[in-house]
């Protein structure tokens, strides 16, 4: 695959806001192997993506949404949404407001709201999070720290969510 320099982006970081020019041609992306994982692709084919075929080393900061399914290598900082796709593979130090993982992440994870581990993905890390889904089949090796944050009331408490096909009606996922 040829490589191009971008002089406009530093070397070593990437950033992404609203600016259309670093969109992908969607048709250049894999084929995902699940119906979730599609459906997933199709919902948020006009957000910023960084495809399978593309290999990071440095920082990436970003302001909104960004689907990630290619290899990085550094760090992730954004006050926004990080999905990590089935083909993705990050060894990276990740600070984000949310993050849904579908591929493989090595690396610490810190964020404010909601952190969810799909099926068939492989977190190696600590976590920290106000809010942890885990399914069932998600690999997580490491610790985690579920709360609220610096002002945690008394009244309130850390919800931790755990999909399960043979769980109990009692036990359901909570939105």
């Amino acid at each position: 695959m040829p490589q191009r320099t971008i002089s406009s982006i530093g070397e070593g970081s990437l950033s992404s806001g609203n600016d259309d020019s670093n969109k992908p041609a969607y048709g250049d992306q894999p084929k995902p192997t699940t119906n979730e994982y599609k459906k997933f692709m199709a919902e948020h084919s006009g957000k910023d993506v960084l495809s399978s075929d593309v290999e990071i080393k440095g920082t990436i900061k970003f302001q909104k949404e960004l689907l990630i399914d290619g290899k990085i290598e550094g760090e992730i900082n954004s006050d926004g949404a990080l999905t990590v796709g089935e083909n993705a593979d990050i060894r990276a130090e990740i600070k984000t407001k949310s993050i849904t993982i579908y591929g493989k992440v090595q690396g610490n994870i810190t964020v404010t709201e909601r952190c969810e581990l799909k099926s068939k993905c492989t977190l190696q890390g600590d976590l920290k999070a106000a809010r942890l889904i885990i399914e069932e089949g998600a690999t997580f090796i490491g610790k985690s720290e579920v709360s609220t944050g610096m002002n945690v009331k008394a009244a309130s408490r850390p919800e931790v969510v755990r999909h399960e096909e043979s769980a109990k009606p009692a036990f359901a996922a909570r939105g």
